[in-house]
């Protein structure tokens, strides 16, 4: 059976160092059969979450705003593996990152989240020497913290350190253990 991805790459930058992971995962994934949608979240008008909580007042009935988010929840709900790249900026994920992130609370409904059960990856990439000093671990326990919530295992985080676009290329280990990841999620 395929099974279907879902990427979310949230770096402003085409070439970023957690987008270029995110390729090398796609590659191995794509490489053991599985079916793979992306999404460059810089591309896409996302608004943020406004609070209206009108999903859960009419169960079903969705996000009431009329956004690029409207093609992620479908392709949410059909992924067996959920993937989420990202740099960190100020001490935890990209702003980008969080619009999307904030808006899965529509998925929430009386049977639990949508998400629940489904496979997750973390991509995290920083300029610091470590996780602790760049701020990572804070995105980190941000999202062990969510998907515990949610039900939903998160399968790996793999976090490296790179400060130039284009740096991570040159660490062929990491470029490595992304498309192992890509590979052992499919």
């Amino acid at each position: 059976m395929t099974r279907n991805f879902l990427v979310l790459k949230s770096s402003p930058r085409a070439r970023g160092i957690s987008s270029l992971l995110a390729d090398a995962l796609i590659r191995g994934a794509t490489e053991a059969g599985a079916k793979v949608d992306l999404f460059s979240l810089r591309e896409l008008k996302i608004q943020p979450c406004d609070g209206c909580d009108a999903c859960h007042k009419q169960p079903g009935s969705g996000c009431v705003i009329d956004d690029d988010m409207q093609m992620i929840y479908p392709m949410l709900l059909q992924a067996d593996a959920l993937v989420l790249a990202s740099p960190v900026y100020w001490f935890t994920y990209s702003a980008q990152l969080k619009l999307g992130v904030d808006r899965f609370y529509v998925l929430e409904g009386p049977g639990g989240n949508a998400l629940k059960g489904k496979q997750i990856a973390v991509i995290l990439t920083y300029g610091d020497s470590n996780e602790k000093t760049s701020g990572a671990i804070n995105a980190i326990h941000s999202f062990e913290d969510m998907f515990s919530y949610i039900r939903a295992p998160i399968v790996e985080v793999l976090h490296a350190s790179a400060s130039d676009e284009g740096d991570i290329e040159k660490n062929p280990e990491m470029m490595q253990r992304a498309a192992t990841l890509g590979r052992k999620l499919a």
